[in-house]
């Protein structure tokens, strides 16, 4: 077995060292030369992404069902994302605007494979019991099911009956035909949540914050990468550089969404980390998980540090999980 693996790994090794791939990134020394590459990067980035239709100004909504929980009103609803699939979306917010007539502030969440409102089970009991403590602060929270997960597993080109893994290849497979990448199609329900959540008039648009868990981490980084109205972060479980999970043997441990056709050609994940300088953002990694190894965390956020010129304003939390 273990002669196994060092096959695997040294294949994985070879592999990388005869592919055209990115060198690490750097970020400019002058503020000036990064404002000109943060804005080129940007841009790749959105091309790398694929032909994703255009975005309405705002998402028009139905409302599903609003229900009062007491704390905090619960808000059901879903918008069309006109490239043929209907999201879900849960909101929750206070019933009355705080006492100064200020507005909310206000965070979107995303998950691996659930909402914030706890709508799928593995994450029912922790999704639920941090809704009602952040609408106590104030917040308004709005979270949506991705592509082929929640609600919308089984709602992709394969029918209802294609579900989980198969689902998203489907859909993957759809999305490479049509010029474009499930991720970016992912990315762009997360951008048309956030259209619909700055819409609202109790929102505070200078306060919109984004966090996530897993599949929801690597959302988060890649929104407030694209997305600047995104004012902080906090990104659970899954940073890595993808080079550093090559090595690690580890592209088994995502599913066919996390990949970005042409990426590596241009940039790792430092890249993609750095766009969200100079906006705090908190990584939380454990340092046994296979889908982030550890070897790649540190490096993923060093350009980002550098570009926010204040070290400490990446904060690093490693546990041992089992």
């Amino acid at each position: 077995m273990a002669q196994a693996n060092q096959t695997n790994q040294t294949t994985a090794a070879r592999w990388l060292a005869k592919a055209d791939l990115a060198s690490p990134f750097t970020v400019p020394k002058t503020r000036r030369a990064w404002k000109g590459t943060r804005r080129e990067v940007r841009a790749q980035l959105w091309q790398l992404l694929g032909k994703l239709p255009p975005r309405p100004r705002v998402p028009t909504v139905r409302t599903l069902s609003r229900e009062d929980k007491g704390e905090y009103l619960l808000e059901k609803f879903e918008f069309d994302n006109l490239a043929g699939a209907t999201v879900p979306v849960i909101c929750s917010c206070r019933r009355t605007p705080p006492a100064s007539h200020q507005p909310f502030s206000t965070a979107t969440g995303t998950e691996a494979n659930t909402t914030w409102a706890g709508r799928v089970v593995p994450h029912q009991r922790s999704s639920s019991s941090r809704r009602p403590a952040l609408v106590k602060q104030g917040y308004v929270v709005i979270a949506i099911d991705a592509y082929c997960f929640g609600e919308r597993n089984g709602a992709g080109p394969g029918g209802p009956a294609e579900k989980g893994a198969a689902g998203e290849m489907t859909a993957s497979k759809f999305n490479l035909w049509a010029g474009r990448s499930l991720w970016g199609m992912i990315v762009r329900d997360d951008l048309m949540a956030l259209d619909y959540l700055c819409s609202r008039p109790e929102v505070d648009t200078a306060r919109v914050g984004v966090t996530g868990i897993s599949m929801g981490a690597t959302r988060t980084w890649w929104v407030m990468a694209l997305d600047e109205r995104l004012k902080a972060g906090v990104a659970v479980c899954c940073l890595t550089r993808y080079q550093d999970l090559i090595a690690s043997e580890g592209l088994k441990h995502h599913g066919i969404y996390y990949f970005v056709p042409g990426m590596l050609n241009h940039f790792d994940t430092e890249a993609v980390v750095a766009l969200a300088a100079p906006r705090p953002l908190l990584f939380q990694s454990g340092e046994t998980d296979g889908g982030s190894p550890v070897e790649g965390f540190a490096p993923s956020r060093q350009p980002f540090a550098k570009a926010c010129n204040v070290p400490r304003s990446v904060r690093q939390v490693m546990a041992s999980v089992a």
